[in-house]
């Protein structure tokens, strides 16, 4: 038999191994338990945009874009919104609904949409900068040195790809996805009691903006997709321009305004401060071949219907549709 201070000290051995192992095993767990969590939210992930390539390392908290179809996609995908552009108007619109409370209470303006502060990004210590060329190229290495920053080559039209991007960069795909079915679908179903109810009407979008000539907007163009997705049918003056696919308008002289006839005309224009708009769109709606024009016209709201380009903005399209149609507008 060994002695009793021999048998104390086997078994203290005993023990200490014992606890080692369990302690190795539970650090094993936990870090295969935190692998697992950041495997799945895909993070660190490297995602491909319009300037190359940024790699983000983890899930992004703090966000500031720089043009207003991001700001609204990175809250359409319940993400924290800390800087935001202000455009025609201070503020984050109304349209975003409840989620300026949910996912921007705090977040603040970084300037114009043509004139951002860096420094003012730089205090807000973002961990993804969202914008596109169109707005912000000089600016990418700049923004690139405050925190990773992603692009698109363009809005408007590209604003379904950017809303993906968004996702890419926050790991979100399946969120994006279901918003963008969600509104497609919705959509698809106005315009089918339209064209059921109205024998398949053509649909016709000019805008005023303080031009000497009147847009037509085509196909191509956000409002245009929105009714494209509606399947709707538009005037061949409004389809897409053969010589140009970029092209989102067609500015016609008040000579040509007949090019805007179609079953239903929906009217927009820019409300300046000054009225300069109202006087430039005289020469148009005193025209004779404006009253002559066949179609009902429905005047629409600018800032609703040209400037938020994205999901939200298009189902305030799809409600004006709806309205304009008396169908049911499928809000769910």
């Amino acid at each position: 038999m060994l002695p009793l201070f021999r048998r104390r000290a086997t078994i203290a051995l005993a023990s200490a191994l014992t606890a080692a192992i369990t302690l190795a095993g539970c650090s094993a767990e936990d870090a295969e338990s935190e692998t697992s969590v950041s495997s799945a939210a895909g993070f660190p992930r490297t995602v491909e945009h319009f300037r190359g390539s940024t790699t983000l390392d983890d899930t992004p908290l703090r966000i500031v874009a720089l043009d207003t179809s991001y700001a609204d996609a990175t809250l359409l995908l319940e993400s924290e919104l800390v800087g935001y552009v202000d455009y025609r108007t201070e503020g984050l619109p109304e349209y975003v609904g409840d989620a300026r409370e949910k996912y921007a209470a705090d977040a603040v303006s970084v300037g114009k949409v043509s004139d951002v502060s860096l420094e003012q990004i730089a205090a807000l210590q973002p961990d993804l900068i969202l914008s596109a060329e169109v707005r912000n190229g000089e600016q990418y290495e700049e923004l690139s040195a405050i925190a990773p920053t992603v692009f698109s080559q363009s809005t408007g039209p590209t604003w379904k790809d950017n809303i993906r991007l968004t996702a890419r960069a926050l790991g979100k795909e399946d969120l994006a996805e279901q918003k963008i079915r969600e509104y497609e679908t919705r959509a698809k179903a106005i315009g089918d009691e339209i064209n059921a109810s109205a024998h398949n009407p053509t649909v016709s979008v000019v805008r005023f903006a303080g031009e000497p000539t009147a847009r037509l907007y085509r196909t191509t163009s956000f409002s245009g997709i929105v009714l494209g997705d509606a399947g709707l049918a538009r005037p061949e003056s409004q389809g897409p321009d053969p010589a140009d696919p970029s092209s989102i308008m067609n500015a016609i002289s008040p000579e040509l305004i007949a090019q805007a006839d179609a079953d239903v005309i929906f009217v927009s224009m820019y409300r300046d401060p000054d009225g300069k708009t109202a006087d430039a769109a005289q020469p148009f709606l005193t025209n004779p071949l404006w009253k002559n024009l066949r179609g009902r016209k429905i005047d629409v709201d600018d800032s609703m219907w040209m400037t938020p380009v994205s999901i939200q903005g298009a189902h305030l399209i799809l409600d004006d549709l709806a309205e304009a149609f008396g169908v049911d507008p499928h809000k769910g």
